[in-house]
Parts: structure tokens; sequence; C-alpha cells
């Protein structure tokens, strides 16, 4: 079964990445985006036994740092 994470900055925590890609678009003349916001999606094939209480552990403990980012874990079928 593969899983999804998104991994994502919280609120109010500075972006660099973001404001990179933000200043890219305008410079190729693209216009209406006000805000760009980066984050990752990380990927695990596991098998059926693994819970949902041991993919939030593993999230927490490694995946996202917890003190500015936020984590949504999606189950692909």
């Amino acid at each position: 079964m593969k899983v999804r994470v998104y991994v994502s900055l919280k609120n109010g925590v500075l972006d660099p990445q973001g404001r990179a890609i933000h200043h890219a678009i305008e410079g190729l003349g693209f216009a209406g985006v006000s805000d760009v916001r980066a984050g990752r999606l990380i990927e695990l094939e596991v098998d059926g036994s693994v819970t949902d209480e041991a993919l939030d552990q593993m999230a927490k403990q490694l995946l996202a740092n917890m003190v500015i980012e936020n984590y949504r874990i999606e189950r692909v079928a």
C-alpha cells in the first residue's frame, strides 16, 4: 500500500523557497499569483500491518519538524 505524507510550513513561518519561486513566476511574466508556499511530498510503500498510529509517529519523529511544519497523511488505494 502506498502512503503519502504531505509536509508544509506552518502559517507565519518564513518560506524563502516559496518566495524564490514567486519571484521566478513574476520574472517569467506570469500574473495573478499573490503568494507561494513550498512543501514536500514523501511517498512510503508499506504493508497492511503498518497502523495509522505508526505512520503518525514516523511523521512526528522523522518526516516533519513539528516546531515549524505541519503534515498530512494520505493512504492511497
